[in-house]
């Protein structure tokens, strides 16, 4: 049993007329993974409100015509400019099996840290990572401590991680040494940066004012070739 449930309803339209359901107030989904693909409807703010709470990593509980079916989220299309949904695809998921999810990575405690002390910024460069567990077991979020960090030698690791019990990375292949988040100066680059720029427009003035082979500056030297003329 799920924490979430969405009530839904078969479907007869698809393609274009799929689509045009939302003029109606309503979202059109598919259901695979089960014995047979179900499309099926559902009220767009309904759907809305559990696609918030449950998000890609949290089991649902799909009531189609009464009948209940397990699942999670796979993919949401969004339209480009309103970023409303314009359709959902749910993997249906068997209680007892594992089944792999999308879990975000939430870093917590930064404001603590000496380096947050010292004005330096915490970049995290990656935002969620896939674990595998069985539905009840799969967590909403994955939150490490970064209230430790203090130099910008620090970083934070895949290994830093604390996997609840019954749940393990999907890619076995991960480094755990795979960066999630790092801190960098942020006064410091940007002064850098600033200086490199000076330097190269300092480089550009001098380069124009080296004379050429015949002692003519290079912008000198079509006027002299059209007085040779």
């Amino acid at each position: 049993m799920s924490d979430y449930n969405l009530s839904l309803s078969v479907r007869t339209e698809t393609g274009k007329k799929a689509l045009a359901l939302r003029e109606n107030g309503l979202v059109p989904s598919v259901i695979y993974g089960g014995k047979t693909e179900i499309l099926a409807k559902s009220p767009y703010n309904e759907t809305e409100k559990v696609l918030k709470l449950a998000g890609y990593h949290s089991p649902i509980d799909l009531i189609v015509d009464d009948k209940k079916t397990m699942a999670i989220v796979k993919s949401v299309q969004l339209d480009p400019v309103s970023r409303r949904i314009i359709a959902v695809s749910f993997q249906a998921v068997s209680a007892d099996k594992l089944v792999e999810a999308t879990t975000p990575i939430v870093l917590v405690n930064f404001e603590a840290s000496d380096a947050n002390k010292a004005h330096l910024t915490l970049d995290q460069v990656m935002e969620e990572i896939d674990v595998k567990a069985k539905p009840a077991d799969l967590p909403k979020e994955l939150i490490i401590d970064a209230s430790k960090l203090a130099t910008t030698e620090d970083k934070i690791f895949i290994k830093d991680i604390a996997l609840p019990s019954g749940v393990e990375f999907a890619d076995k292949e991960l480094s755990p040494e795979t960066v999630i988040a790092n801190v960098y100066d942020a006064a410091a680059e940007a002064a850098a940066r600033e200086e490199a720029d000076k330097a190269a427009a300092e480089a550009q003035v001098d380069a124009a004012d080296v004379p050429s082979d015949n002692g003519a500056k290079p912008e000198d030297t079509p006027a002299e070739e059209a007085k040779a003329e």
